[in-house]
């Protein structure tokens, strides 16, 4: 899914979970969950293999090539 897309503006291809997803950058992370539908703050990310922590997530560039796992948090037992 990829919202927020205006003529003229530039984009970038990430790959997200194994699919290409087209954003508009500038994009920090947190928009970035916010446009797939994503809650920031029930999800765990890695960017290029990394751990990002939540609190960084406002901070993180999402920038063309990125590499990026999210993982959904759900409660259960």
């Amino acid at each position: 899914m990829w919202i927020g897309y205006e003529a003229g503006m530039p984009t970038a291809i990430v790959l997200a979970n194994g699919k290409e997803t087209q954003v508009v950058v500038p994009c920090k992370l947190d928009k970035f969950l916010e446009q797939q539908g994503l809650l920031p703050k029930s999800v765990v990310v890695e960017l290029n293999e990394i751990a990002v922590a939540p609190s960084e997530f406002s901070e993180k560039e999402v920038t063309d090539g990125d590499r990026l796992e999210i993982v959904r948090i759900v409660a259960g037992g």
